[in-house]
């Protein structure tokens, strides 16, 4: 049996995933870096993009996050994702019904504000449908 790491994927509303793994692949704000066990510590934020959980030297599962912060130590790596959903639970119909919809919201934002929160939402969708397309 490959040497394991624990893995713990926790949204605003719950635990979602807190199980040993092989390796796990986090969009971190820096680039994609991969976690194996007895991996250096360390903190980054994340990009909107794909978790990859690896088992058996393939990826078990793909879950999107909206972005967040992960810390790594030698024997764990927690994400504490903003927002995340398992890719196959992505509806692109609806996805793409969102990006429309909050163009349009963009488009009658009266603020600086408005326009920066709405851009950022934006991208996270934008993100959701390359996801979608590429798997990361």
């Amino acid at each position: 049996m490959a040497e394991t790491t624990n893995f713990e994927l926790v949204s605003p509303e719950k635990l979602l995933i807190s199980q040993p793994v092989e390796m796990v692949v986090v969009p971190g704000a820096e680039g994609y870096f991969g976690v194996l066990p007895r991996h250096a510590p360390l903190i980054s934020t994340l990009i909107p993009g794909v978790i990859q959980i690896y088992e058996g030297g393939q990826i078990k599962e793909r879950i999107f996050v909206a972005g967040g912060f992960a810390e790594v130590t030698e024997d764990r790596c927690t994400v504490l994702a903003d927002e995340a959903i398992p890719l196959a639970e992505l509806d692109r119909a609806a996805i793409e019904q969102r990006l429309k919809d909050q163009k349009e919201d963009l488009q009658a934002a009266k603020t600086d504000a408005e326009k920066a929160a709405l851009q950022e939402k934006i991208d996270v969708t934008n993100a959701m449908i390359r996801a979608l397309e590429t798997g990361h």
